[in-house]
């Protein structure tokens, strides 16, 4: 494949990011874009960059004979449906995470990528983030030994709107989902048990939406180490996002990213700046890696970075940490299918 030619489904904020950064790719073309609320400002956009086709309907990018990929960055309600339309068209698939709100669903998606013979790389943006990637490097590398204990802060600097949270999926589908892959990521090693508790002490619209904006949850994982995550919907200082992994030989920990590393000490106290604000600040690199990844598979031949089951398995502990946390107790991932059918009739 000489030159990739990619159609955009969904032109919001994350598909535009995943366009800019595709338009840098010489050996890329972007055909098509789709978005249901296509108007004057998406034509001005589009045109501004060179991308003749716009529509709002995402079967002209899926059926579009030219093009190779795709990309969904439309509401997870419509991810699962988009990939078994693509995957039949035999496009490639770049999708944003969660995959779906239903393993039961994720997994009919990624059974249709298998029996189509497609790629299907999941969004999940940090592991491609310089200091997630170095944590891995030195765990794969065996720096600290056998792993004992993963901590991961994950703090938003400010909740979302209403709106956003009725359709979030909730916290541990939305914000911890991310954390959950970034736990078997620095690891490699899968979760088998999840403790989960929450509160909201941010905001009393979160009880409204029968959502929680603080949580902390412990993981078991296969090999025995332990992990722990705290999130918040609300940290006033800036995203904070930290990592530490302790084992028998060492520990490798990520601080927060800075605009800048200064440090005023004076005697009335010692400053410096708060953290990047969030995760478009934060991530914007990583958002360009991982499409580049994406694109140097269907170019070169080399493995997703990121593949459906990483998405499932993600997902497969939101929920068990949904349940947890509805339960009041811990929940093995073992057991998960069963107590999904048992939440379900109750």
């Amino acid at each position: 494949m000489s030159k990739v030619k990619i159609g955009i489904i969904g032109a919001g904020r994350i598909g535009k990011i995943h366009a800019e950064n595709l338009l840098k790719h010489p050996e890329v073309e972007i055909v098509g874009v789709s978005d249901l609320f296509a108007g004057p400002e998406l034509e001005a956009w589009t045109a501004a960059r060179g991308i003749d086709l716009l529509t709002k309907d995402a079967n002209q990018i899926i059926g579009h004979p030219d093009i190779d990929a795709v990309f969904i960055c439309s509401s997870t309600d419509t991810h699962v449906p988009l990939i078994k339309q693509a995957a039949q068209a035999g496009k490639h698939i770049f999708c944003e995470k969660p995959v779906s709100m239903s393993i039961a669903e994720t997994a009919e998606a990624i059974e249709a990528v298998k029996q189509a013979g497609v790629k299907l790389q999941i969004g999940f943006n940090r592991r491609f983030d310089h200091n997630f990637k170095r944590v891995r490097e030195h765990v794969e590398a065996g720096t600290i030994g056998d792993l004992h204990i993963i901590k991961i802060t994950s703090r938003d600097p400010n909740p979302p709107s209403k709106e956003y949270i009725q359709v979030s999926g909730g916290l541990f589908m939305d914000m911890a989902i991310h954390d959950f892959d970034i736990a078997r990521f620095v690891s490699g090693s899968e979760v088998v048990e999840v403790y989960a508790q929450g509160g909201v002490l941010v905001d009393p619209v979160f009880a409204e939406c029968d959502d929680i904006d603080t949580a902390i949850v412990t993981l078991k994982f296969a090999s025995g180490a332990l992990g722990v995550i705290d999130n918040s919907r609300q940290a006033v200082y800036g995203y904070d996002q930290r990592v530490e992994v302790f084992g028998s030989k060492g520990s490798v920990a990520i601080a927060n990213d800075h605009p800048n590393t200064a440090v005023v000490s004076t005697a009335q106290g010692i400053i410096s700046d708060k953290p990047l604000h969030f995760f478009l600040e934060r991530y914007m690199g990583a958002y360009a890696d991982e499409s580049k990844q994406f694109i140097d598979s269907l170019v070169l031949g080399t493995p997703l970075p990121v593949t459906g089951e990483d998405g499932l398995q993600a997902e497969r502990i939101a929920l068990a940490a949904k349940l947890s946390c509805k339960l009041n107790r811990s929940i093995k991932l073992a057991e998960l299918d069963e107590l999904i059918l048992q939440s379900a009739k109750s």
